[in-house]
């Protein structure tokens, strides 16, 4: 049994089918190096330097942050002097008892993090969702709308 490679030309290499070329050690089977390796800088990503994961950052922000509650949201505000705005989420067993529902509201507010954090700036924000909040397109609309006015 003999499969082709997807990196190569159909007529350059056949590859067997344990994987490596007939009659070699050396694959050819694999891409061509820097093609699947290099990763491009994700325009809305949020990746680790996106969000707030140290206690003194939270406690920082709780304490020194300005409060604003706007639709049963609590936002803590903080201005820092430069890089990416920075996200964290601040929810109990309060806001919902049950782990799924509760992770579905912390994505919603990312996700919404996610697509506003351009006209953000350098910004930590930390969130703390209603009581009884519930998870869904409603709520992703809504975060959005009160994300693009915390800069104000």
């Amino acid at each position: 049994m003999v499969f082709s490679c997807a990196a190569a030309p159909l007529t350059d290499v056949r590859c067997s089918a344990r994987g490596g070329p007939k009659g070699g050690s050396v694959s050819a089977c694999k891409p061509a190096p820097g093609v699947l390796g290099e990763a491009k800088r994700a325009r809305f990503g949020f990746g680790a330097d996106r969000r707030l994961a140290k206690k003194a950052d939270f406690e920082r922000l709780l304490r020194e942050g300005s409060r604003r509650t706007r639709s049963g949201y609590t936002f803590f505000v903080s201005m820092r002097a430069a890089g990416p705005p920075r996200l964290g989420i601040l929810i109990t067993r309060k806001h919902a008892a049950k782990a799924t529902v509760r992770n579905r509201i912390k994505r919603c507010i990312r996700e919404a993090f996610r697509l506003e954090q351009g006209a953000l700036g350098a910004l930590d924000v930390l969130v703390r969702p209603p009581f009884g909040a519930r998870p869904g397109a409603a709520m992703l609309g809504r975060l959005r709308e009160l994300f693009s006015g915390l800069r104000q």
